[in-house]
């Protein structure tokens, strides 16, 4: 079936299987490989991405359901002088990651829970981020991270 979207702020059209994932239509298609696959359950949270301003794991959607969406990725949170979405320079001061895995998910779920609460407590940030994993227990510092990212840190 034939697919448009705008990706990162650039129309797209593709054909894709009915049953292709949009994780998979990101990463093996477009070659947005910033959004990871980590379990295909959605339990992870490692291939969030933001759909029409929402938050979403990709994982849990078909390319299809995406059609004339408007998404954005991890590779698209940089403006495109490549400065660094302050949530990321958030997560690069504060050392907001380890292996890296979880950190483009991160960023997009965190960045989505401070567009609905600008400034959340500890507590808040915990339990908004609770969607996502971090195999390598960088709890504390992603945590930090989005505090001073909010400003509250």
């Amino acid at each position: 079936m034939k697919i448009d979207m705008t990706v990162n702020g650039q129309a797209r059209s593709a054909d894709v299987e009915a049953r292709t994932l949009l994780v998979h239509f990101l990463r093996d298609d477009l070659d947005l490989t910033g959004t990871n696959v980590g379990c295909d359950t959605s339990s992870c949270g490692a291939c969030t991405v933001h759909i029409d301003g929402e938050s979403v794991k990709s994982c849990t959607m078909l390319a299809a359901q995406a059609r004339d969406a408007e998404i954005t990725t991890i590779e698209g949170m940089a403006s495109e002088n490549g400065e660094l979405h302050p949530m990321q320079e958030a997560f690069r001061q504060c050392h907001g990651l380890q292996c890296g895995y979880c950190t483009p998910g991160m960023v997009m779920a965190a960045t989505s829970l401070l567009k609905e609460n600008p400034s959340p407590t500890e507590a808040e940030v915990r339990e908004g981020l609770e969607g996502n994993l971090c195999r390598c227990t960088g709890y504390h510092n992603i945590v930090k991270a989005v505090m001073t990212a909010a400003g509250g840190a």
